[in-house]
């Protein structure tokens, strides 16, 4: 539509100079973050690298869908929470902002990324996913077995169908769930409608 702005994704470089020794604990700081940031609205991915094997110097970066989502997320309770809980263990040094799939790749330095980031859809997405093979599943396994063990205690009957339910869930039913609806759970979430009116900067 005309006059309206193109949405483009932004990356955030952010270089955080590590105590010496606290690498590990770093490491594991920056994953807390990961994780609080996976089912915010807009959020893309994010990683840390470093600038070399024995550089205290690392490039924590993360990516939203646009610049409104990336300020819900600078803005934050969360985020607060998870900065704050670093404490003296990190100093930041610069901050960059870049927009286009350019802003993961020109990083200087001999860099790897530690931890690959891992796209989780959100829970009731995976609560549908395990919902969809399990109820039929189910209902044909109850089906089937009552004749032999409608007579039975509850809770012996409820014992045989899950230990008959449990392995072909995992093994064969939540794997294909998992591929049939692979597109719909890993879709890009949408930014919060409350977004839409924000000023972009």
């Amino acid at each position: 539509m005309a006059g309206v702005p193109e949405l483009k994704p932004v990356t955030v470089s952010i270089a955080r100079t590590v105590q010496p020794g606290y690498h590990r604990q770093f490491a594991a700081w920056a994953h807390a973050g990961q994780e609080l940031a996976r089912e915010w609205p807009g959020y893309l991915g994010s990683g840390w690298v470093r600038t070399g094997p024995a550089s205290d110097e690392w490039h924590v970066m993360y990516r939203f869908a646009d610049v409104d989502a990336l300020e819900d997320w600078d803005d934050s309770a969360e985020r607060r929470w998870w900065i704050d809980s670093a404490g003296s263990l990190i100093k930041v040094t610069r901050v960059e902002h870049r927009t286009g799939i350019e802003g993961w790749f020109d990083q200087p330095g001999d860099v790897s990324i530690t931890v690959p980031e891992t796209m989780v859809p959100p829970r009731w997405k995976q609560a549908v996913g395990i919902f969809v093979p399990f109820f039929p599943l189910s209902l044909l396994a109850n089906f089937a077995l009552h004749p032999f063990t409608g007579s039975w205690p509850l809770v012996l009957s409820v014992l045989l169908n899950v230990c008959l339910l449990t392995p072909v869930m995992t093994y064969l039913f939540l794997p294909l769930s998992t591929r049939l609806l692979r597109h719909w759970l890993h879709a890009p979430r949408k930014p919060r409608q409350g977004a839409a009116g924000r000023r972009p900067s």
